[in-house]
């Protein structure tokens, strides 16, 4: 699922595999098998940072443009409009560019949350398009090749939505810097390890049932989770590591789906460290496995597992790392807003 490797070669599958999951009601979830990007690097002694993973680049649509408009919008190119790709895998959610409906806003917003923790949670080296961290946006123009204006140029006046998306893609990072299950160098397999009893990965269904060759060709299916095994070894060395064990659910079904939280090894509670549904992380609390997540239509989580050792200090420390950084950075929003309205005489 990767878009680019190191020789610069375009494997151009995890572009339409996510746009399509988070936009498209047709989707096909054969795109997620296991580990495609071991079908295209695990060669030649690569790792998984050989991959370079993109939701968007220089050519086509921002961030903000992939679910605000559903066609193209060249026409200032001056050439009818006919420049630029036609198929952008976008989703305007409603209405065409900009609208005034808070609904359809809402959902954009959650949408752009759910490509950048994609983009961020996903194993390989991830590669963010500037902008798309506070929304920029090319009002539709997919080619803006000929266009030195405001088409083309950033604007630094962040709005409040902005600024709530760049301390949003801040916490992913800080989340994929603290997580070294985030960022492995050893592909995925999917198989079970029976020198350590364990498998890197699982993937489940919203019942919690791991999932079997055939609900891979089920058109249908719109959830599912992704186990990652904390435990499961890095290296070339047999040897089980003390990494977080994580559960990531995507939800790509327009309503709430009941997702029955899985068991694990050495504990039985989740902490919900993303989701996109509650990006300031107000709602997060801890579950019991078993327990039923209802996760909001169109979303993504992020759970760790509560484990005793190495694990569960890492979790804890990550935890009062971003509640601080939170606080530091309301602190400092307050500062400037104070200084920006304070008189001087």
């Amino acid at each position: 699922m990767t878009g680019y490797d190191t020789a610069g070669r375009i494997q151009d599958t995890y572009v339409p595999a996510h746009r399509e999951f988070h936009a498209s009601p047709s989707f096909w979830i054969r795109y997620f098998t296991p580990s495609p990007a071991a079908d295209l690097f695990h060669h030649d002694g690569r790792t998984l940072r050989a991959g370079v993973n993109h939701i968007t680049v220089h050519d086509g649509f921002t961030l903000a443009d992939l679910f605000s408009y559903n066609e193209k919008h060249n026409e200032a190119n001056g050439e009818n409009n006919r420049d630029g790709i036609s198929n952008n895998l976008s989703w305007n959610c409603g209405a065409e560019g900009p609208t005034q409906d808070d609904e359809i806003n809402n959902l954009r917003e959650r949408q752009k949350r759910n490509m950048l923790a994609t983009l961020f949670f996903s194993q390989g080296t991830p590669m963010l398009l500037g902008g798309d961290e506070f929304g920029r946006t090319q009002k539709g123009n997919n080619n803006p090749y000929c266009q030195d204006n405001e088409i083309s140029w950033v604007d630094w006046e962040i709005k409040e939505e902005g600024q709530s998306l760049i301390d949003f893609t801040r916490k992913l990072i800080r989340l994929r810097q603290s997580l070294p299950i985030l960022r492995r160098g050893r592909f995925l397999t999917a198989e079970y390890n029976p020198v350590l009893e364990v498998k890197d990965v699982t993937w489940i269904n919203a019942s919690s049932r791991e999932m079997q060759k055939g609900d891979w060709g089920d058109g249908k299916m719109r959830c599912f989770g992704m186990l990652i095994d904390g435990g499961a070894q890095t290296s070339g060395i047999k040897r089980q590591a003390s990494d977080v064990t994580l559960l990531i659910v995507l939800n790509a079904y327009y309503d709430k789906v009941r997702f029955t939280l899985p068991e694990f090894v050495g504990g039985d509670q989740w902490l919900t460290l993303i989701d996109t549904n509650d990006p300031e992380g107000s709602g997060a609390s801890t579950l019991k496995t078993g327990n039923v997540y209802e996760v909001t239509g169109r979303s993504l989580l992020l759970l760790a597992a509560l484990t005793s050792g190495e694990p569960l200090k890492v979790i804890w420390r990550l935890a009062l790392d971003l509640l601080r950084a939170d606080t530091e950075v309301k602190q400092v929003q307050s500062q400037f807003v104070m200084r920006s309205f304070t008189p001087h005489y």
